[in-house]
């Protein structure tokens, strides 16, 4: 399952986007491992800093939903991958 987003530029859009296909994800049959590919590295970091930020709620709802996924099944994996976007 792949999803793209294309020319976020604003820290809430990035969050969202990783929520979104977190989410879905999730909701998918056999699901054990999820890699998120992001030219924002800098914000997916953000989901599990202890610093206070303006979209900290995208930040908890994403924590809340890689919980649920981790308790699932304790084999479950998540990666996150860093790809600048101009390497296309």
């Amino acid at each position: 399952m792949i999803h793209h987003a294309v020319l976020i530029t604003s820290t809430e859009a990035e969050l969202f986007a990783i929520r979104c296909g977190i989410n879905q994800a999730m909701n998918s049959n056999n699901i054990t491992k999820i890699i998120v590919v992001t030219d924002s590295i800098h914000v997916a970091q953000k989901i599990f800093g202890p610093s206070v930020y303006p979209y900290q709620v995208q930040s908890a709802a994403i924590l809340s939903e890689l919980c649920n996924f981790f308790i699932h099944y304790k084999g479950n994996t998540i990666e996150f991958w860093e790809c600048p976007s101009h390497l296309k």
